[in-house]
């Protein structure tokens, strides 16, 4: 059985789906696309995202042989699904044909963009074909494909944070050193995690602009899997609160953390009884032991208010081991620095770096963890993610383009046609009318990356964040990216839609 968790292929999808090859008129081609219809939580100035996350979904999904026990173990489940649990319609002789006929592969192409295509919304990200016979099958795969939202989304929102980051460093920071940007902010999410899968999909699409991560699944994975051995992301040895409270007094504790790791750099959470305490008298009365050893020690408050806890310890952590003034006037602590672990948003994040360089400090003196803000407070709506069909040739071989035109809410509408997506002089994404442009025009960015079981050959990790550390800053917040071309067919359609409604 070619399954996940024992669940056979023909059953990853909702439970309509089955019945839509009933439904649908006969047809040769069917084409369907997916876009995201909105910025980061509606962002209006700002509406980039980050495309990440399809090759997950091919590898592990959809480039899988289905099998007769597949149809088989499915049928015995639609035998009872239909209301009053008797059978549901399922198209069996159709799967049963492909599994003969295509060795088992699903009979779709489906084109996508680069993994790491900085874009905005309205951006087909992918667009999917089923032609002849399987032309009914052409959204079947839907439910799962559509779950790229999830990667792209948290890709989307590392990259704001990236952002931030970034701006405070230019202001403050005249040479990174061993404390670069990329190491700002550190994925805390595993354990805020649904399972071990979502802390891969997720983990894995913040590491294209961080390398700070304590969920492991996704560093390995994005090492071994995606970039050929080559390192992705680090960590650093760390007390916990169990640690801290094991000790006959926090002292003791913060003792046993410098002799174990003291030489490199090392967190210690400073909250667990008294975070003032802690940072006025215990610190102080380690300072010897810690200088002595040579590391970086990185304080961590976990609870109260984040931008005066950070600020605290920024200035304990001055007053104990001191600090530098570098070329742009800004303070740089000697061995030491905050992260800070609790309730960080992108809005606490900004309220912190604010802070902290009013307050004197360059910006590689602060960290950030952020763990269930990062990984899981979001969801397809966050950036209004959706599939639709955009193209039909009917059985008689009549063309028709086509589109969702709600009047209740003109933000759903889709695009009508078959498209293609081409960059501009300026190097942003545009969506065109495919018939436009000559068949596999080499500067279209929609690339065939499954085709009836052919899977493309994947960038490695490391290429994919060098396209998105280019791209992502070089494209304005905001663009029209519908060409022309695009609009006079939408309009078109819209008034053929119209009349036939009359």
């Amino acid at each position: 059985m070619s399954g996940f968790l024992g669940i056979p292929l023909l059953v990853m999808t909702d439970s309509y789906k089955p019945t839509h090859s009933f439904m649908l008129p006969e047809a040769k081609k069917c084409i369907a696309y997916g876009e995201f219809r909105k910025g980061y939580n509606g962002d209006k100035e700002d509406t980039r995202f980050l495309f990440f996350g399809i090759r997950y979904i091919i590898e592990n999904y959809i480039a899988i042989k289905w099998t007769k026990k597949d149809v088989e173990l499915s049928e015995k489940f639609f035998a009872t699904h239909n209301a009053g649990f008797t059978s549901f319609p399922f198209p069996k002789d159709l799967f049963i044909k492909f599994i003969e006929e295509n060795d088992g592969y699903f009979p779709i192409r489906i084109e996508a963009l680069p993994e790491g295509t900085s874009c905005h919304v309205h951006t087909p990200v992918y667009q999917i074909t089923a032609e002849n016979v399987y032309a009914p099958l052409v959204t079947y795969l839907e439910t799962l494909i559509t779950m790229i939202w999830y990667p792209t989304t948290v890709a989307t929102l590392s990259r704001r944070a990236r952002d931030l980051v970034d701006d405070a460093y230019q202001k403050t920071v005249d040479d990174a050193g061993n404390l670069p940007a990329e190491g700002r902010l550190h994925d805390f999410g595993f354990r805020g995690c649904t399972c071990i899968e979502q802390s891969v999909i997720g983990g894995v699409a913040h590491l294209l602009n961080f390398c700070g991560t304590d969920t492991m699944s996704a560093a390995y994975y994005a090492q071994f899997v995606l970039n050929n051995g080559n390192p992705v992301a680090t960590s650093i040895p760390a007390t916990e609160h169990s640690v801290m409270i094991a000790h006959k007094t926090e002292r003791d504790a913060m003792l046993q953390e410098i002799k174990s790791f003291g030489s490199g750099v090392f967190a210690c959470v400073m909250d667990s009884f008294d975070y003032v305490n802690a940072l006025e008298k215990i610190l102080p009365s380690i300072a010897k032991q810690k200088v002595e050893k040579g590391g970086f020690m990185v304080l961590r408050p976990d609870s109260g208010d984040p931008v005066e806890n950070v600020l605290r310890g920024l200035r304990a952590a001055d007053k104990v081991f001191g600090s530098d003034v570098n070329s742009k006037g800004y303070k740089i602590l000697r061995g030491a620095g905050v992260i800070q672990g609790d309730a960080v948003t992108i809005q606490s994040m900004k309220a912190i770096l604010d802070a902290t360089v009013k307050a004197g400090y360059a910006a590689l003196n602060v960290s950030f963890g952020m763990g269930g803000g990062l990984l899981q407070k979001l969801n397809r709506d966050t950036m209004s993610f959706a599939t639709k069909l955009c193209h039909i040739t009917y059985a008689d071989g009549h063309k028709r383009d086509i589109m969702k035109t709600p009047k209740a809410d003109s933000e759903k509408i889709s695009l009508p046609g078959e498209f293609v997506v081409k960059k501009n002089e300026q190097g942003v994404p545009i969506v065109h009318p495919k018939e436009s442009f000559p068949e596999n025009d080499p500067d279209n960015l929609l690339k065939v990356v499954y085709d009836h079981g052919k899977v493309c050959e994947w960038e490695d990790f490391d290429t994919i964040r060098k396209r998105i550390a280019k791209e992502w800053p070089a494209l304005p917040r905001t663009y029209d990216n519908i060409s022309p071309e695009l609009k006079v067919k939408i309009d078109k359609t819209i008034m053929e839609i119209k009349s036939s409604q009359h």
